[in-house]
């Protein structure tokens, strides 16, 4: 009978560990969506697209003007009341980036480290986070990676067209899925005059290039390909461009939304309250991105050289659901082994050094864009991982080589075996966080009926029982007001308002509580949910003592409580 290899018998550990990872992935994403953003748009606004029979203009939700391309995807299980499998597609996201990094690791290491590459990018904290989410995030970084991947098809071959016209596709679906395209579609393009000019510079024969005529040449052709590769990629996202301009009269709405609309944008000159709460959510999302030093300075008390070293921090500070901490978690093995991709010197290929130069000048560009256009959240860098995990793995790959070479057999078995324990320990970080994830989803008690539906949402989501009773005993024509919801709207069958903004406008105008109560009637409001441990300590701030005085009064005469539980309380409004 034959002996299998160690490496054979390394590689069956490694496959049984991807099949443990994908299983337990899936358990924990077959429960319930409680998710904030799946809630707020991911899920709820294609559930009102098929309520509606179609697309149409949202306008008091801000999320329904955001590219959709995977949103779209979602509608189709929910057509069939099915609100798991959206999770179960923005996995498959995943697996098919995973594939991608598996196939560029296999031919530039061997099957060993394409298969480390595999695991260690799957069983990623912030990869596994989302992969049990029915967000986008994914599907944003497999289009990168395509992208990504097709460029480099493109410098390997003689920078045939096809090659570059695939990647602005796949760039294009990018844009199509979440704003953090057009990052991509920058640096993107970008790169395209500086590998071309780099390429053929080094080929050409410095006679040919007398009088300029033939660098000339060179740098017109790069900007042409650069041009082709922008036209594309946005003629695939020009949908949503032109469903935005039409309802906006902004593309990228709401994007830069002062640069296409320089006019009149003050709320009182619209007469609708959907576009009232429309311009007041524009005006608050533009405040939100405009200094992000500001709001870790001021909200969080960070230090400037706290906030400076923000890039670094991500990859050692991350923590789940808190904004402080950038709300998701790396592994500190992104942040050192692509060291090792350089130095000591390898060598590789002219163009292997090319890709390993753009993959790691592509991660910190995108980070730092990032850094400095708003609050960090990890997600909104997810597209810099696969590259980080391809650096990271020839990095690996470099460092154990090397230690091999340079020392004794003997001793250089040694070092290499402590490298791998090393790569284990990080790996285990991860594995530590997914059995986290069981103990906070409890995938488990659901799927084996010891929870049900309503009771398994409503332990992560206290609204929901209030939420429930609107569905089961108000008129289906019934619209409520919610205060302090998080913009959570999924989960209702009755059309929902959400202005904090508006609310604190038409307090602060009105003089008496009859007064309030007129501006209710004028939008046909009949009940308010409130979230009250955020409502009563905002209200606290937000008004004077006439202005509390006005509230009280209002609550008292006009405001009815019909159901209470879990901190929130419905009420329905009368004169």
């Amino acid at each position: 009978m034959k002996t299998l290899s160690w490496q054979s018998r390394f590689n069956i550990i490694l496959v049984c560990l991807l099949v443990a990872l994908i299983g337990a992935t899936i358990i924990l994403a077959c429960v319930p969506p409680v998710s904030r953003d799946a809630l707020t748009h991911h899920l709820a606004i294609p559930k009102l697209y098929l309520k509606h029979g179609g697309m149409y203009e949202i306008p008091t939700l801000i999320f329904s003007y955001y590219p959709m391309n995977l949103d779209i995807l979602y509608i189709i299980p929910q057509y069939f009341g099915n609100d798991i499998i959206p999770k179960i597609i923005h996995f498959t996201f995943a697996l098919f980036t995973a594939w991608l990094i598996f196939r560029y690791l296999k031919k530039r290491c061997d099957v060993g480290y394409a298969m480390i590459g595999v695991l260690l990018f799957l069983s990623l904290p912030i990869i596994v986070k989302l992969s049990i989410t029915a967000y986008v995030d994914l599907g944003l970084v497999f289009f990168s990676t395509a992208a990504l991947m097709f460029h480099f098809k493109w410098n390997e071959n003689s920078f045939k067209l096809r090659y570059l016209i695939i990647s602005a596709i796949w760039c294009g679906l990018a844009l199509g899925t979440k704003y953090n395209g057009l990052i991509l579609l920058f640096l993107f393009t970008l790169y395209i005059p500086f590998v071309y000019s780099r390429k053929i510079g080094s080929i050409v024969d410095p006679k040919e290039t007398e009088n300029g005529h033939k660098k000339h040449n060179t740098f017109s052709r790069a900007i042409g390909y650069a041009i082709v590769y922008l036209v594309i990629a946005i003629v695939v996202f020009s949908p949503w461009a032109i469903r935005n301009y039409i309802w906006t009269n902004n593309p990228i709405y709401p994007l830069f939304d002062s640069w296409f609309n320089t006019g009149d944008t003050d709320p009182g000159s619209h007469q609708d309250i959907d576009f009232i709460i429309r311009e007041q959510e524009t005006a608050k999302y533009a405040k939100q991105i405009a200094n992000p030093f500001v709001t870790r300075r001021v909200i969080y008390k960070e230090s400037f050289w706290q906030i400076l070293i923000i890039p670094i921090r991500l990859f050692i500070e991350g923590r789940d659901d808190d904004p402080k901490y950038f709300d998701g978690r790396l592994n500190p093995y992104l942040l050192l082994l692509p060291l090792f991709a350089f130095f000591p010197k390898t060598r590789d290929s002219s163009d292997i050094q090319t890709e390993k130069k753009v993959l790691l000048g592509f991660s910190v560009l995108f980070l730092l864009i990032v850094f400095f256009q708003r609050d960090l959240r990890v997600r909104y860098i997810a597209p810099i991982i696969p590259p980080l995990v391809i650096l990271s793995i020839l990095g690996l790959r470099n460092l154990i080589q090397t230690l091999r070479l340079k020392n004794l057999w003997a001793f250089g078995k040694i070092w290499a075996g402590c490298v791998a324990v090393g790569v284990a320990v990080l790996i285990s970080l991860n594995m530590l966080y997914i059995w986290e994830q069981f103990q906070r989803v409890q995938p488990i008690s659901y799927l084996i009926g010891k929870v049900g539906r309503d009771t398994y949402i409503e332990k992560y989501r206290p609204e929901y029982a209030a939420i429930q009773f609107a569905n089961q005993h108000l008129p289906e024509d019934t619209k409520l007001f919610c205060l302090f919801l998080g913009d959570r709207s999924y989960y209702s069958d009755r059309e929902i308002l959400f202005g904090e903004t508006y609310f604190n406008t038409i307090v602060k105008q009105a003089n008496s509580a009859e007064k309030l109560m007129m501006e209710f009637q004028k939008i046909n409001i009949e009940y308010l949910l409130v979230r009250y441990d955020i409502f009563n300590p905002w209200a606290s701030h937000q008004f004077n003592d006439t202005e509390k005085t006005i509230l009280v009064n209002f609550f008292n005469k006009h405001a009815k409580l019909i159901f209470s539980k879990g901190g929130y309380g419905l009420y329905r409004l009368a004169v």
